[in-house]
């Protein structure tokens, strides 16, 4: 099966000034599998954005902003 999401992931920065980490990126088949993945991190401490990969449609992003309330809904 072709991977139509992906989640982008870097640790959260602290209050001290440092290096970020790189960002890294999985993708996934479905949409549930990339909220299970999702669910991992944020348990981690990491800062995640997700989305479908070009041209899957209909296009989504979800910013770490609203990464909670898309992980409330249902998958599709």
């Amino acid at each position: 099966m072709t991977p139509t999401w992906y989640v982008t992931f870097e640790r959260k920065r602290g209050a001290l000034p440092k290096q970020r980490s790189p960002r890294e990126t999985k993708t996934f088949a479905t949409e549930a599998e990339a909220k299970a993945f999702t669910r991992l991190l944020l348990e981690e401490g990491f800062a995640i954005f997700a989305g479908t990969i070009n041209p899957h449609l209909p296009k989504r992003l979800i910013p770490y902003s609203g990464i909670h309330s898309w992980l409330e809904n249902e998958p599709e």
